[in-house]
């Protein structure tokens, strides 16, 4: 099992700035990629961005691309979002999920084995 606990969402302007971290602890020396997801009110979730094991290969949703980075620290069993330049329309739940997976990372939600509980991104305009 491996348990994921999100920090660092809050209240920012439109044009702001937030980092994003997502804790992992219990089973974490499995090779695991990283991704965050977020749901806005009324919408489904969505993937925003993922990053592999190694580090060396992400993926980003087009809507977030030049505004939006990932990162890992796995000596720290930590990932980060930074977000940039932020909109009202980024206002929602963010998650981080695990996958368990050396190579590659996944964009699908059925892909993650794990999730955190979730943290409020909300961006005033």
């Amino acid at each position: 099992q491996v348990q994921l606990v999100e920090s660092g969402g809050g209240l920012v302007q439109a044009g702001g700035s937030l980092r994003l971290s997502c804790a992992a602890s219990g089973r974490t020396d499995s090779s695991y990629a990283m991704g965050w997801f977020r749901q806005a009110p009324g919408k489904e979730r969505e993937f925003v961005l993922g990053i592999s094991w190694s580090g060396g290969i992400t993926h980003y949703a087009a809507s977030v691309k030049g505004r939006f980075t990932i990162s890992r620290d796995n000596a720290k069993n930590t990932v980060y979002l930074q977000m940039n330049s932020l909109k009202p329309e980024d206002t929602a739940v963010y998650y981080c999920a695990a996958e368990l997976r050396r190579f590659g990372v996944g964009i699908r939600e059925d892909e993650y084995d794990y999730w955190g509980q979730g943290t409020q991104v909300t961006v005033s305009s």
